[in-house]
């Protein structure tokens, strides 16, 4: 898995708590942000980058086509483009596979203990 897996709850995210979930540099997410349009993060009035879910859903599917199916930035943007509902709907789908996971971990950690 690309990113630390949990449940994420917040609704905005620094980008060092970004660059932890994703276990790359700040400057990675920053590059990304500059890249890939669709990636807007909130500024807030001293101009730190504040993440929301929607962008964490984004950065993951950028993680996943650049760092694990090895797509160069232009491959990735051309998929975002031609694809991006049917990417979206797999993370999605990926997303809510991961909580149930989560919380079934958790049931079976009560289980034995």
């Amino acid at each position: 898995m690309p990113y630390k897996e949990r449940e994420i709850t917040k609704l905005y995210y620094s980008i060092g708590e970004v660059s932890k979930l994703f276990e790359v540099n700040s400057s990675l997410i920053r590059f990304w942000e500059s890249e890939f349009d669709l990636l807007k993060p909130k500024k807030n009035k001293k101009g730190n980058r504040l993440f929301t879910q929607k962008d964490l859903t984004y950065l993951k599917i950028i993680y996943e086509l650049v760092k694990v199916k090895g797509y160069t930035l232009e491959g990735a943007k051309r998929a975002l483009k031609d694809d991006r509902n049917t990417l979206l709907e797999k993370q999605n789908l990926i997303d809510a596979l991961s909580k149930i996971k989560i919380q079934l971990e958790s049931l079976k950690k009560d289980l034995y203990y």
